[in-house]
């Protein structure tokens, strides 16, 4: 592509930007869109990750082995969008907050050679909830195919965003899929000054991928714990202990419930004292029978009147069923800063990374919505908060976590990564650390057979990633094989378009014997399939053009 070339692309990239800015949508949110400067890198080369092996931590504990991505978020969810498509459970993200001092600079393409470090975005700039929203809407809009059908995404943030964070979210995952603002008190105290009032809290928003098919888990009573349950009888190992609760009803008038109970000492009672409105017992006459005849049902005289009760149990309901006391999770949860703080402090015996999210909010979304084996992803992974909640839930559970930061400050390598690896010294699991590399000389969509070559010959780890197979067992000039850390299954690529080792290639499959994913450089879609047919363990895909595919709806889905 010549330079005229390359500035008629430019010239007809940003009036197909504007034409797109001009057709939004008069209600809601309306920004001025500025272009981000890394995105040159995207359209002129493609993204892919490559592991440093030497960071790798390896158990034999049959845990889950975890994924940490260091690099531009931006260049790590498009690598996902092929790796994860529809793969991910639950995303949180605790992104800048645009405070104008908690350090966010946004790359403005249109003053890079000014500013190559990014622009700093103090309160007071004219773009700064723009440079703000430019950010952000381009990693929501790749993270949003990333979710499953019942996924969901939760994001931090404070007063300085949510209002129009809330809305970009409503663009881009729909109002309908809207399912709460988590509002957490963050501090203790007279907390940060606004000028005028002490703000003790910020906020959590929640959105489903399909609110229709969203399912939260519930959260368990302690009743343990719980001192109400005061007594006990012969039946507590089985029932648990038990309080006890009026039969007497005062409240909405039902005639099953108006009938005389006889009492130890025969005397006739009515609910209320008398026989009509407006008391009446709680339960009917059939179902106070059975309380009496399978002791739920205490009398009590008091002060020469007698009292019916019922025996409210800790672990049976008022049918004798074995129940677990679960309600909804609420919306008002408390978690401060500064036990990140401690916690951090405690991993890395330092106090080196400002405002780290506490464990505990971690574990409050995890036992929300993610399952015993579900993929946790953290885009804005910081100090790793999420990556150390996730190891330590693994005691119980088989979670899979995906964690991306840059290296900023050193961040990743000197907080992330640190932190990660401690954690698993206490507590096991395994960790595989990428990098984002570009690849081809070519814009995405004018890739050209040397691109594509490329492609292949660096996709290896790509497609180990998208099978969940980490570990290289074999590579060579010409195919590679990976197998997952439990070896029960295998990824197979050979990636050159020279068919000289071919032959070695199927051999190595065969040998495999378990279920292998075998990808094979194309430049069609269906070829080699018959030299696998006979294999019933092997499913065939092929490289790199859906990789490709990948990318140019993704070019077109931002620009």
């Amino acid at each position: 592509m010549t330079i005229k070339d390359q500035e008629i692309f430019k010239l007809q990239k940003e009036i197909e930007r504007l034409k797109k800015s001009v057709k939004k949508q008069r209600y809601g949110l309306v920004w001025m869109d500025v272009p981000e400067a890394f995105e040159d890198d995207v359209e002129n080369k493609l993204p892919v990750l490559k592991e440093v092996p030497n960071l790798a931590i390896k158990t034999d504990d049959g845990k889950p082995q975890h994924i940490l991505i260091q690099g531009d978020n931006y260049h790590a969810l498009t690598c996902l969008n092929y790796t994860h498509k529809e793969k991910i459970d639950v995303i949180y993200i605790d992104p800048p907050y645009n405070t104008g001092s908690d350090g966010f600079r946004y790359k403005d393409k249109r003053i890079i050679s000014k500013f190559p470090d990014g622009t700093e975005v103090p309160k007071d700039h004219p773009f700064r909830h723009g440079y703000w929203l430019s950010f952000m809407e381009k990693r929501l809009e790749l993270s949003k195919s990333l979710l499953k059908k019942n996924g969901v995404i939760f994001i931090s943030i404070d007063d300085n965003e949510l209002y129009q964070l809330k809305l970009l979210c409503d663009n881009i995952f729909g109002e309908q899929n809207f399912v709460a603002n988590f509002v957490r008190k963050s501090k203790a105290g007279a907390g940060h000054d606004s000028g005028k009032i002490a703000i003790e809290f910020d906020y959590m928003l929640c959105y489903a991928k399909d609110y229709s098919v969203l399912s939260f888990n519930k959260e368990k009573l302690d009743v343990d714990n719980d001192s109400k349950y005061r007594y006990s009888d012969k039946f507590v190992d089985f029932r648990g202990k038990y309080y006890l609760r009026d039969l007497d009803y005062k409240g909405n008038y039902n005639e099953t419930g108006d009938y005389p109970i006889i009492t130890p000492d025969k005397t006739k009672i009515w609910a209320g004292g008398k026989k009509g409105k407006p008391n009446t017992w709680r339960w009917s006459k059939k179902k106070f029978e059975w309380g009496v005849e399978n002791d739920f049902i205490v009398f009590k005289k008091v002060k020469d009147n007698w009292k019916v009760y019922i025996k409210q149990y800790q672990y049976v309901d008022n049918e004798n069923k074995k129940r677990e006391r679960i309600i909804p999770y609420r919306a008002l949860i408390d978690f401060s800063n500064s036990a990140g703080s401690q916690e951090l402090k405690k991993k890395l015996n330092q106090d080196i990374f400002n405002y780290p999210k506490p464990l505990g909010l971690i574990d409050f979304i995890c036992d929300l919505s993610l399952g015993e084996k579900g993929i946790f992803l953290d885009f804005f992974a910081g100090s790793g908060t999420s990556g150390e909640a996730i190891i330590r839930s693994n005691k119980k559970n088989k979670r899979q976590f995906i964690l991306c930061t840059n290296n900023e400050s050193e961040i990743c390598k000197k907080v992330c990564y640190p932190r990660i690896k401690k954690s698993i010294k206490e507590y096991g699991n395994s960790l595989k650390f990428y990098e984002t590399l570009f690849i081809g000389k070519n814009n995405i969509l004018n890739v050209n057979d040397e691109d594509k070559v490329e492609l292949a010959h660096n996709a290896g780890e790509l497609l180990a990633i998208a099978e969940n197979t980490l570990e290289l067992v074999k590579k060579t000039k010409y195919y590679q094989l990976f197998e997952d850390n439990l070896k029960k299954k295998y990824t197979a690529v050979y990636f050159r378009e020279e068919l000289d080792q071919f032959n070695k290639f199927i051999e190595a499959v065969k040998k495999l014997k378990k279920d292998t994913t075998v990808y094979v450089f194309s430049w069609g879609q269906d070829e080699f399939i018959e030299d696998f047919e006979y294999l019933k363990n092997v499913t065939i895909k092929t490289i790199p053009v859906p990789i490709l595919e990948i990318y140019k709806n993704i070019y077109n889905l931002i620009n």
